[in-house]
């Protein structure tokens, strides 16, 4: 986690920490570190990251310096809207996702293709989520004195959070329509959960060592 001042962003009652591990060239497009479950902005920009402009981290809801709310109720879709209300802030960027940052960057980029300028999918905690299909329903009770970051519940319900992989196809297909990138969203990952091989079987996402990726990106527009 990074010991400076994180710029505040407000998600309706979720204060989200926004960091910025690198001032880099202000002319330029950030790019923005998703971590992965149970993980927080690193204190740095980690050792293969290179990139010219601003480079930024943001704690999901639960995580890192962000708010922990009471009673858990985390979604995959709850974190999307963190990243959009990060974008809101940021204007268009450029994503690297971790694990299950992989994940929810990619829904954000479908979501906002206008402002996600490329996305990066690369191994983490968090990937595999909880498999294709909804497991049992089943009463999560952690110790109540352990309500501090990462969340219990957080580490529970998105570990067990499914990823159909015809869920994630959708995103890609409509991110690949509406992106005006040849290749907006770029596969990086040794672990193949369903969803991973869904995504990386699509017709126009490609397969590229990160560093790569984060050289191509950073010479668009």
């Amino acid at each position: 986690m990074t010991g400076d001042e994180p710029t505040w962003l407000q998600h309706h009652r979720i204060r989200l920490a926004l960091h910025r591990l690198d001032p880099g060239r202000a002319d330029l497009r950030p790019l923005l570190l998703l971590h992965g479950l149970g993980e927080a902005t690193p204190a740095a920009v980690p050792a293969h990251i290179h990139w010219p402009g601003p480079v930024l981290g943001l704690d999901f809801t639960g995580h890192g310096r962000s708010t922990v709310p009471t009673g858990g109720g985390y979604t995959a879709e709850i974190l999307v809207a963190d990243v959009d209300t990060a974008l809101e802030h940021t204007g268009p960027v450029t994503v690297v996702g971790r694990g299950l940052g992989a994940y929810i960057g990619l829904l954000a980029a479908a979501a906002r293709p206008d402002t996600v300028r490329g996305v990066v999918l690369v191994d983490g905690p968090g990937l595999a989520g909880g498999g294709t299909e909804p497991g049992s329903p089943s009463i999560v009770a952690p110790f109540p004195g352990a309500q501090a970051p990462p969340d219990p519940y957080a580490l529970v319900e998105l570990a067990r959070d499914p990823r159909p992989s015809s869920y994630a196809q959708t995103f890609v297909r409509f991110l690949l329509e509406e992106s005006d990138l040849d290749e907006p969203i770029v596969v990086d990952t040794l672990v193949r959960p369903p969803w991973v091989q869904a995504v990386s079987a699509e017709p126009g996402v490609v397969e590229r060592p990160l560093r790569d990726a984060l050289a191509r990106y950073a010479e668009l527009d």
